[in-house]
């Protein structure tokens, strides 16, 4: 599987952005952060490349808010 494709699970992306798991799911619910792929009830993933896209985008935006 490659980078793009990739799915990690909650702890994952908790791991790799250093949010909580709770703020994650509050921004999902708040469209401030990538909704979950559902595979099941009780199984929720996110591609990687979907995090990855999330956090270049946030560091783009804080930098043009600094810029300001």
């Amino acid at each position: 599987m490659s980078n793009s494709t990739q799915l990690l699970r909650i702890n994952e992306v908790s791991s790799i952005t250093s949010i909580a798991k709770s703020t994650i799911n509050l921004w999902v619910a708040q469209g401030k952060f990538p909704k979950p792929i559902t595979l099941s009830a009780t199984i929720k993933v996110w591609k990687l490349s979907a995090i990855q896209d999330w956090i270049e985008s946030r560091s783009e935006s804080e930098l043009l808010s600094e810029e300001a």
